[in-house]
């Protein structure tokens, strides 16, 4: 086991990042971020990126490489003998090879400054992943318990810099756990999480964003969804399991509680 008070360091950001850091010290690297806000801004920016190279060129990844790409092929079109490959093909993968770390660099670079650390689809990544690997503890799953509401609205408006507003979700049976700090994209966002009766678990995730307003957009992979939007500079993101009509409604009574409350303003 990762000891999780060690020194954190940029292989483990990295790792973190591509979602390959063990469990055992996943949150230790959570909690050290929310502390470092520069190192923050770089592990967002870093996962906006790769969000937005997979949105570009995912499909692409997945299609049959063309077969005046395929140097395996041409090898053997061109008659080589003993597996070993002619000097000319170990030219070409070198040209190609420069082509796109040279060439398609910059291209993939102004993908990335499109899908800046402060979009909507980059906040609704991070607060996905927060969601997964937090509703799964069972020990710790909040740093502040739901028990001390007034305490956690005071500490988490002052390290988001905006008054912070829980919704009580009791009439849909879901029981306020607690909440925690997390680093986001924009800087610290905080992060509340709701649990129903037969142990279904939602979070709601609050961080700042650039636009002033968005729709609300809904997102799904296997295992869970989230609807997400933005009112007056204040991104809110819903995560929960895949039935979208049970997460709507939980999104819509969100979004009656905290819309037009001011949540985006500074406190």
């Amino acid at each position: 086991m990762i000891d999780p008070n060690s020194p954190v360091h940029d292989d483990e950001l990295h790792a973190f990042v591509d979602g390959q850091l063990p469990a055992d010290r996943r949150e230790a690297v959570a909690a050290w971020l929310a502390e470092h806000p520069e190192q923050a801004a770089a592990v967002a920016a870093w996962r906006a990126q790769a969000e937005a190279i997979r949105m570009r060129f995912g499909a692409v990844a997945d299609e049959t490489v063309p077969e005046r790409l395929d140097l395996d092929r041409l090898v053997h079109d061109s008659g080589g003998r003993g597996g070993r490959r002619p000097w000319w093909t170990m030219v070409a993968a070198a040209v190609i090879a420069a082509f796109f770390a040279g060439g398609s660099a910059g291209w993939m670079a102004r993908v990335a400054t499109a899908a800046a650390p402060s979009s909507t689809g980059s906040i609704t990544a991070d607060a996905l992943e927060a969601h997964a690997l937090y509703v799964v503890e069972v020990r710790h799953p909040v740093e502040v318990p739901g028990s001390e509401r007034d305490h956690m609205t005071q500490w988490l408006s002052k390290r988001l810099g905006y008054q912070q507003r829980i919704p009580d979700l009791q009439p849909l049976g879901l029981k306020l756990v607690g909440g925690r700090l997390l680093p986001g994209p924009t800087g610290a966002a905080a992060m509340y999480m709701y649990e129903g009766p037969s142990g279904e678990r939602f979070t709601l995730y609050c961080a700042k964003a650039m636009s002033p307003e968005t729709a609300m957009r809904f997102r799904s992979d296997k295992r869970y969804a989230a609807f997400s939007w933005v009112d007056d500079k204040a991104a809110f993101v819903v995560s929960g399991p895949a039935d979208r009509d049970r997460l709507e409604q939980v999104s819509k009574a969100i979004y009656e509680q905290v819309d037009r409350s001011g949540a985006g303003r500074k406190s």
